[in-house]
């Protein structure tokens, strides 16, 4: 086995080692990102929700209570107006969505679905969780929701969704008696849930990889293809002009040119050696010959 073929052999299992290990860490690191990202853009849309329900509670809905006798406006109920707004952007991004998702919602469009209903029963479940991120295979791909519990908190809730003769008569000549009442003071009664898509992420991701794994690759091709011209040129030549010098030298042939010895590496020392040895050998020979 050649010293060529030993030092190929050692550099291709490093490598193939070392682009193992870089492969797995840098294919994960991506999608940690990915998620990441992912899980950003929800939390904005959960964050967005919250601020449409804040700002609808302290400055829309005191503006307007005295009307709801007679005229009722769903743009007062926190929920109605998170939906409406985020609706809005669901008209663009179409594979985001927001829902708070009721058991017994008021409006028939908030009834949570099989999903949904689990998630409000896991925070049912759990009242000290405040968020669940997982996430589920939709329609359109693989998708990250992430949800917060919807608990009733302020008595002033219940004037809507206590029984139907506490609720004002214009709530419910839209909505009827059938639905949204019966909710009780600390009650978790569905989920704040956002969605959205991680297949475009995770796509850029694999992108990503695919792209820095194939210069990873091109890189190595180009360091092997130079480290085996560098052996060829600097060493393996070298030694098989040596190689082939000696054996002249061993059959009694002196006519065999002196190697260069400039430089200060290995096989210029070896070089300088050999013709040290070469002109002793020449010389121990010639007196031989004279004795």
């Amino acid at each position: 086995m050649g010293l060529r073929l030993k030092f190929n052999m050692v550099l291709v299992v490093v490598f193939a080692v070392g682009f193992a290990a870089v492969g797995f860490i840098s294919r994960q690191m991506l999608q940690d990102n990915a998620r990441e990202e992912v899980l950003r853009n929800a939390r904005l849309m959960m964050d967005t929700a919250l601020a449409v329900r804040a700002y609808t509670v302290d400055q829309v809905k005191p503006h307007l209570d005295k009307q709801l006798q007679d005229v009722f406006l769903p743009q007062t109920v926190p929920a109605y107006a998170a939906t409406e707004t985020l609706n809005h952007i669901q008209q663009k991004y179409r594979d985001y969505g927001y829902k708070e998702a009721t058991l017994n919602p008021t409006n028939p469009r908030d009834r949570a679905t099989d999903w949904e209903a689990d998630i409000v029963q896991q925070f049912r479940h759990n009242p000290e969780s405040t968020e669940l991120v997982s996430e589920r295979n939709g329609g359109t791909g693989r998708i990250l929701y992430i949800a917060k519990p919807i608990q009733i908190n302020n008595p002033a809730c219940l004037q809507c969704h206590s029984v139907p003769s506490a609720a004002p008569a214009s709530m419910l000549k839209i909505y009827g008696e059938a639905n949204g009442f019966g909710w009780k003071l600390k009650e978790i009664v569905g989920a704040q849930v956002v969605t959205v898509p991680m297949d475009i992420p995770v796509l850029r991701a694999d992108r990503a990889f695919t792209t820095f794994m194939a210069s990873l690759a091109t890189v190595f091709v180009a360091v092997f293809v130079a480290l085996n011209l560098m052996l060829s040129w600097l060493i393996v030549r070298p030694i098989r002009r040596m190689a082939a010098a000696a054996d002249q030298v061993s059959n009694g042939d002196f006519e065999v040119p002196e190697f260069s010895d400039a430089g200060r590496d290995e096989v210029a020392v070896l070089g300088s050696s050999f013709n040290r040895m070469r002109r002793s050998l020449q010389k121990a020979m010639q007196m031989l010959e004279r004795g």
